[in-house]
């Protein structure tokens, strides 16, 4: 039990005991100072000093926390348990007012938002009573007592916020988290940082329901509270500073963005419990930093609820499954529809073009057409052709203000910042009347857009209306840029924008565009985009920071052929992931094209070996894919990473390496998981002039580990670097590979580290490594459980071997004396080692 303003707390509790229960008080805490064997206080010091002296003396030895448990335990032991008793009743008190005012807050639901017709679609379709998912939000693994950091991730606009308020309320209720949370605070990444700096103690009081909050009280059991943290993507955290650099007093106002990391590296209050929210990417982009006690994946809508809603928008049941279908058919279109919001958009736009007799079909092909479709529809009434005047207007300042939004991180915005980007006040109520702006608080002025991805759209727009440079802010950068940090994922909130700039180029969305602004646009967009392209070609160290993936939905959007060709044949290597049908076709679409690669490196987690009703159309794109091999004639790397394969995936692309048609000297297979005994991968390693070998985490059976061998015995075999580190290698291994060592002349580097080799295993790999004839230039044995009988056989290979320049044996069992055997022996004449790790 802690406080948050100890000083404070302390000296009331030490105000409330008379003469005689002070000086019991301070005999007790000389016992409980030596019972936890903290830092001793004099008898002396102690004996003469004051309540509030006492109390000073306390905070500063001890700090806040530790200073109020020891209080409280002595106030148990003199009987002075009223005093505890009455501070419990305070909070329970303010803990039951502060539920009240979140109930009537909450009750209205986070999608008022936005206008009726939005709110009603979503509200009717979220199930909102599900209680027990909110309760197994913060369900430990293991030991109860820790304090929770549950990370859930999903999809912008999946429906995190709407799940994260409604685990708010149903604890206002008394529905959730019974005894387990006193307070929950919820604290909105996108509302908090336009406060630029704030005190924890600033943002608990904004939540409460009178203009002063008893912060001390509050705080005083932090394993009580629980905060809530919505939209990490919002805030950009610094989350490498060191511990010193951050903040422990919550009274202390701080930089917004030092105050969340200083919570979430649990340099302030780290007995408190979070449930924080953030998009896949940006989880992907600090999950090295926090401490997860758990990870979960927030879903929304699934194919039935997506159906539903079409049935509940269209009146006629024909009309709706036609609709649902054309959606259900596109798995991009699909997933999008699985956030609640944009599944009222698509739905909404669908309906609106079949009320006008046009053919959906068109706007389904690429998601640009889509956004463009409701975003100008949203800004023409339902009985007229073209917009008004004062309609271009108000969609140019709603671009705008996309703009500025998507290079300074902004999403909420302040009329201020609507006003400054053309969007005069009276346009407003137009705005969240169509629905293109919501507002964010009901009681403030702070507005954004129906989603992310919608702003993403707008921003896009944006640069084939007007050049960066006439925008009123300096923080917009030019489209070469935008270009290049959405290639390399330097903002992970930046979803669609490139793909939409390159969809914008499309000759229907150019066409639409005109119609909708009264004039043509320049095309001069599309020659500074193949000028960016061609100043990769060439540049290894810019492809390999270029995400495969975000290129290939870019030149998907814009589908033109001969700007296809001549993109993709600007890469020498392409890196990409793969996990939906959507990338394997749009990666298909792309990779048919492509001639002048020399570096291929990809991942597709489970999506080649699951049971999809899609099989047969995923091994039409596989095909596609593969036939890269075919076409390209300059491959010499392929990556494969974090890939499971199934029987007939894997024929495909054995059948599309078999022949040594190309120069394949590097083959890396991370965390690739095959099907059946791999004999087909060992044949493509036999057929493949290989130099470099890399099989690290992957799984590989008994016989496989027999056919590798046997490929590295044959006196053709080239390979001069193997690594089979954490690949589960068994004991029978070491025989083979020690087999190796004795016949192989080529092989100089070998990585064996993650294996249970143990000091049985070093003893046989040694009287291989120890013959004059070895070539052995490179050893990494780390986390191979040696031991210092170990290192005996080590030392003798530093005696014997003069080629074996690196040795790295780092997190092992050595201890000082295995340590010694291995220094000794670089002393020894014959040994020429360079660098030895520990």
């Amino acid at each position: 039990m802690a406080s948050f303003s100890s000083d404070f707390s302390l000296i009331w509790y030490l105000k409330e005991l008379n003469q005689k229960e002070f000086m019991k008080f301070k005999d007790f805490l000389i016992q409980e100072i030596l019972e936890l064997k903290l830092k001793p206080i004099s008898w002396t010091q102690v004996k003469k000093t004051s309540r509030e002296g006492l109390s000073n003396l306390l905070l500063k030895c001890y700090g806040e926390n530790q200073a109020l448990d020891m209080t409280f335990k002595i106030l148990q032991k003199i009987n002075r348990k009223d005093l505890t008793k009455k501070a419990t009743r305070e909070i329970a008190e303010n803990s039951k007012l502060y539920r009240e005012h979140l109930k009537k807050k909450l009750s209205h639901n986070c999608s008022k938002m936005f206008n009726v017709s939005i709110q009603d679609f979503v509200q009717e379709t979220v199930i909102q009573d599900d209680y027990d998912t909110f309760e197994n939000l913060l369900v430990l693994k293991g030991d109860e007592k820790k304090p929770h950091m549950v990370f859930l991730k999903g999809m912008a606009g999946i429906g995190k916020t709407l799940m994260l308020k409604n685990v708010m309320l149903a604890w206002a209720k008394g529905l959730v988290f019974q005894n387990k949370f006193s307070y929950t605070f919820y604290f909105c990444c996108q509302d908090v940082k336009q406060l630029k700096t704030a005190s924890l103690a600033e943002l608990i009081s904004r939540e409460w329901p009178s203009s002063s909050a008893p912060i001390e009280e509050i705080l005083s059991q932090p394993e009580k509270l629980l905060f809530i943290i919505d939209s990490l993507e919002g805030m950009e955290l610094d989350l490498t500073k060191q511990e010193s650099e951050l903040c422990d007093n919550c009274m202390e106002k701080q930089p917004v963005s030092l105050l969340l990391s200083s919570l979430l590296r649990r340099k302030m209050l780290p007995e408190s419990s979070f449930l924080i929210s953030a998009t896949p990417e940006t989880f992907e982009k600090m999950e090295d930093r926090i401490r997860c006690t758990d990870v979960k994946t927030a879903t929304a809508f699934n194919e039935r609820s997506i159906e539903i809603c079409f049935h509940r928008l269209f009146q006629d049941r024909n009309t709706a499954q036609k609709a649902f279908s054309l959606v259900r058919e596109n798995e991009q279109l699909f997933t999008l529809c699985q956030a609640p919001l944009l599944c009222w958009m698509v739905a909404t736009c669908l309906k609106k073009e079949i009320e006008k007799g046009k053919d959906p079909v068109s706007i389904c092909r690429h998601i640009t057409s889509l956004y463009t479709t409701h975003i100008f529809n949203s800004f023409i009434p339902q009985s007229a052709k073209y917009p008004s005047k004062k309609s271009q207007d108000q969609l140019q300042g709603l671009c705008s203000l996309a703009a500025e939004g998507m290079w300074t991180d902004t999403f909420v915005f302040s009329e201020e910042a609507l006003r400054r980007n053309g969007i005069m006040d009276s346009d407003i109520p137009t705005l969240l009347d169509i629905g293109m702006l919501g507002k964010i608080r009901e009681f403030e002025n702070s507005y954004l857009f129906l989603h992310p991805s919608v702003q993403e759209a707008c921003a896009a727009i944006f640069y084939l209306l007007k050049s960066h440079g006439v925008h009123p802010s300096q923080d917009v950068k030019s489209i070469e840029t935008v270009l290049f940090m959405f290639l390399k994922k330097v903002k992970t909130q930046w979803i669609f924008w490139g793909c939409f700039i390159f969809g914008l180029l499309h000759k229907s969305e150019q066409e639409k565009l005109a119609v909708f602004f009264g004039y043509q646009l320049s095309q001069k967009i599309r020659h500074k985009l193949y000028q960016c392209l061609e100043t990769i070609n060439g540049n290894v160290e810019l492809q390999e920071q270029i995400d495969g993936m975000k290129l290939f939905y870019c030149l998907f959007e814009m589908e033109d052929d001969a700007f296809l060709v001549k993109a993709v044949n600007c890469m020498q290597q392409i890196n990409f992931m793969a996990n939906y049908y959507s990338d394997f076709f749009v990666a298909a679409y792309c990779l048919k094209h492509c001639s002048t690669l020399k570096k291929l490196s990809f991942s597709t987690q489970n999506a080649l070996n699951e049971e999809l009703e899609q099989q047969e159309r995923l091994l039409i794109c596989w095909n596609d894919i593969c036939s890269v091999f075919v076409r390209s004639k300059n491959i010499q790397t392929l990556q494969i990473k974090d890939t499971n394969f199934s029987e007939p995936t894997f024929r495909v692309l054995y059948e599309s390496l078999k022949y040594p048609s190309f120069p394949l000297s590097k083959l890396v297979a991370n965390n690739v998981h095959f099907f059946g005994d791999n004999h087909m991968f060992f044949e493509l390693i036999q057929n493949h002039n290989l130099q470099y070998l890399d099989l690290s985490c992957s799984s590989l059976s008994p016989n496989g580990v027999k056919l590798l061998f046997g490929v590295l015995n044959q006196a053709e075999c080239n390979i001069e670097q193997l690594i089979l580190a954490n690949c589960s290698l068994s004991e029978q291994c070491w025989d083979y590979l020690s087999d190796v060592l004795r016949k192989n002349k080529t092989l100089s580097h070998l990585d064996i580290s993650c294996n249970d080799l143990k000091d049985e295993g070093i003893k046989i790999l040694c009287k291989a490594l120890t013959l004059p004839d070895c070539v052995m230039k490179s050893l990494c044995l780390k986390h191979c459980q040696i031991t210092t009988r170990g290192c005996q056989d080590l030392a003798e290979v530093l005696r014997n071997n003069q080629n074996l320049k690196h040795l790295h044996v780092s997190n092992n069992k050595l201890k000082d004396a295995g340590v010694k055997l291995l220094c000794d022996a670089i002393k020894h004449p014959n040994c020429h080692l360079v660098d030895l790790g520990l």
